[in-house]
């Protein structure tokens, strides 16, 4: 058995003892086997000295246990690492942050405390999972949606507190600003509730966000100040009808306006699903199925040292007969503001020259398992693994690998910078010996800003993860030289990512110190969490220089 750092062996004995009593013996975990479980199976240190893991676990019942173990904790200065599921693959799984943390396992926290579907909205506790959430809105017939991620085996608090998104209306997407109140144990074991909750018997926790005086909520998403033990959410209320519609252009440099227009019609609600760009010059397909693989000539137009030339991308897709892009947006509501919202989207799209439209149809809600079979789930409020179907074997994709981690800079909504992060991480790809396809495009979870997701293959092999450890974050730096951060990332790299937040010499991470010394001062609380030490151990772990 492992003892966390600075800890005697004596001391560890006897706190874990003392969450024996508390959760019963049965919930603490020390064996090997055990312990094991909350590896992160995508690690970059897989199988090194290094890599990140815990010395035990425990898992509480409900916030009274909770409270219970972070003061034993203190007593001890015992280092623990909370998890609400611990689903989030390819950014850090269930592993600390801090090699040696007894990981605080919240998964039997599973109940749904409320759901109301008049004033639409829901309270859970971290251990509740997306499934269990649309199971229990399915048995009780409740006509609200959950937003959910990809893949959605994960916890609504655990997600929305690293800052998820989802698929269904921008006010729903991204998962932590669609939360309203939480309940939160702090680092000496004290109870807090933000928000309205602060009011004893409030009426509207769960309705409005920002109660009285300054509104701290956002101080514990991707932080380590605290547990959160409830959480509440927005929830959408089921939409009448859905309607899906597609336009294509012709030329390359025609991105730089499609991306405009969709803005604008983002901007104004005109279109309220989540968008999808495409082409079929980039050998991509829909989620579970495979791309069209590309030709010898494509590829080489692709892969132009100095990236695609419009001019030839333009003849080849013109002898092909392809189209370069393509837009697909989507409409929830009433069938009639569906179908005018669909013709005024064509008609600010036509002023593309060529441009061309597809209707995917108008569909009543609830689907039909048949019409549903066609599309991706969470566009619907579906939780789905199907996502991990774009790592399984097949013929774009013959050797998979043991996983991987994010690479997911945040970048200006413009076909500009499309094109100048293409060419950016194009050539530091070629420089790093990344595996970098030639030209990707940015997904849309949140309005007004793109998202890049490139996937860092994890294998088995230590000198293979070291070289790509090191072009991450190499690729970190280019990034921010650019002005372009990461949003989250894996332990491994947290530290490196915060070092790009330097403003005014790091004023951001000195404040988030300033904060984890004010409530957490023996430092229990997930120790190194996106690059937040506790003091005692601030010098041996920042990349800060000063």
């Amino acid at each position: 058995m492992k003892v966390p750092p600075g800890v005697s062996t004596s001391d560890f004995s006897e706190a874990l003892r003392q969450f024996e009593e508390v959760v019963g013996k049965e919930w603490v975990f020390t064996s090997d086997e055990d312990v094991a479980m909350y590896r992160d199976a995508y690690s970059p240190f897989y199988g090194e000295a290094d890599e990140l893991v815990a010395s035990a676990a425990v898992a509480p019942d409900g916030v009274e246990q909770v409270q219970k173990i972070v003061r034993i904790a203190n007593q001890y200065k015992i280092p623990i690492y909370t998890i609400s599921t611990g689903k989030n693959l390819g950014y850090g799984g269930s592993a600390p942050c801090y090699s040696g943390s007894v990981v605080l396992d919240l998964k039997r926290m599973n109940r749904i405390l409320e759901v109301n579907e008049k004033n639409a909205y829901c309270l859970v506790e971290p251990g509740v999972s997306y499934f269990d959430l649309y199971r229990y809105i399915q048995e009780k017939g409740i006509r609200l949606w959950v937003d959910v991620p990809d893949p959605g085996w994960g916890s609504p608090v655990g997600n929305a507190l690293d800052r998820g998104g989802g698929y269904l209306l921008p006010q729903f997407r991204n998962h932590f600003d669609s939360h309203c109140g939480m309940e939160v144990v702090l680092a000496n074991g004290e109870i807090l509730r933000t928000g309205m909750g602060a009011l004893p018997g409030a009426k509207t926790w769960q309705e409005y966000k920002s109660g009285f005086g300054p509104w701290i909520d956002g101080v514990f998403s991707q932080s380590n100040f605290g547990v959160v033990t409830k959480m509440g959410f927005w929830m959408c209320p089921a939409p009448d009808s859905y309607q899906v519609g597609t336009v294509t252009v012709p030329k390359y440099n025609d991105l730089t306006q499609l991306i405009d227009i969709l803005g604008y019609l983002e901007n104004t609600g005109c279109t309220n699903g989540m968008p999808f760009l495409g082409s079929p010059m980039l050998a991509r397909g829909p989620i579970g199925e495979q791309g069209p693989l590309a030709d010898p000539e494509l590829t080489a137009l692709l892969n132009d040292e100095n990236g695609p030339v419009p001019e030839e991308m333009d003849a080849y897709a013109e002898k092909k007969g392809v189209h370069q892009w393509s837009c697909t947006v989507s409409f929830y509501g009433g069938p009639q503001a569906n179908a005018g919202n669909w013709e005024f989207a064509k008609e600010k799209f036509s002023a593309i020259p060529g441009a061309k439209f597809t209707d995917g149809g108008a569909y009543k809600l609830p689907l039909t398992p048949e019409v549903q079979a066609k599309f991706n789930l969470p566009q619907f409020g579906i939780p789905s693994l199907q996502m991990f179907s774009i790592g399984a074997r097949s013929a774009i994709n013959p050797t998979p690998g043991e996983g991987h981690i994010w690479f997911s800079p945040i970048i200006p909504r413009t076909g500009e910078a499309v094109f100048e992060a293409n060419r950016v991480f194009r050539q530091a790809a070629k420089e790093l010996g990344l595996p970098v396809p030639p030209f990707s495009l940015p997904t849309c979870y949140w309005e007004r800003a793109f998202i890049f997701l490139f996937g860092f293959p994890i294998t088995h092999d230590p000198e293979t993860n070291k070289k790509n450890r090191k072009a991450f974050q190499q690729l970190v730096k280019i990034a921010a030289e650019h002005g372009w951060g990461e949003y989250r990332t894996a332990p491994a790299h947290q530290a490196a990512v915060m070092d790009t937040y330097s403003f005014n010499n790091h004023a951001l991470l000195r404040f988030h110190e300033t904060l984890k010394d004010a409530v957490d001062p023996n430092g229990i609380l997930s120790a190194g969490r996106y690059g937040i030490w506790p003091k005692h151990l601030r010098d041996s772990h920042t990349w800060r220089s000063s």
